[in-house]
C-alpha cells in the first residue's frame, strides 16, 4: 500500500493549552494512537487508564500506558475525544514515529485513498449490519 503520514493534533482534554501536533503513521495493524513515552510529559498531566503489554512488528512484547482523556485531530478532519496509549520507543534518523491505528480512521470517519496514499472523507456509514441486529 505504501506509507501514509498524515499531520495529527493531541491536545490534554483538561488543559487545552497542552498539545502535540506531529506526523503520524497511518497503521491499520494498529489500534488507537501510539505515541512515544518521551512526549508525555508534554501533554502535561493526563489520567493513566491502563496499563497494557503490546506486540511490536518484530513480535517482541513491550510495556505500555494508555492515558486520557485526550482531542485528536487527524489531517484537519474532525476532532474526537479518545485516549494515548505511550510506549517506549527510540527515534530514527527522522524522530520518533508515531502511529495512527484504524480505530481512529473509522472514529474520525475517514478512509485511506490508496491511489494518492491520503486520507479522505468517509461518504456514508454502513449501518447494514446494524440493521441485521
Amino acid at each position: 500500500m505504501g506509507e501514509v503520514v498524515v499531520e495529527v493534533t493531541v491536545t490534554n482534554g483538561g488543559d487545552p493549552a497542552r498539545k502535540k501536533r506531529f506526523d503520524g503513521v497511518v497503521d491499520t495493524g494498529a489500534t488507537g494512537l501510539i505515541l512515544p513515552l518521551a512526549w508525555k510529559e508534554d501533554l502535561g498531566e493526563l489520567e493513566t487508564l491502563a496499563m497494557v503489554d503490546l506486540e511490536t512488528a518484530d513480535q517482541r512484547i513491550v510495556t505500555a500506558e494508555i492515558c486520557g482523556p485526550v482531542w485528536i485531530r487527524i489531517d484537519g478532519f474532525r476532532r474526537f475525544a479518545g485516549e494515548a496509549t505511550f510506549v517506549e520507543m527510540a527515534p530514527g534518523p527522522h524522530g520518533y514515529q508515531p502511529l495512527v491505528g484504524y480505530t481512529l480512521l473509522e472514529i474520525c470517519g475517514v478512509i485511506i485513498d490508496l491511489v494518492s496514499r491520503r486520507l479522505v472523507a468517509r461518504m456514508t456509514l454502513d449501518l447494514k449490519s446494524a440493521a441485521c441486529a
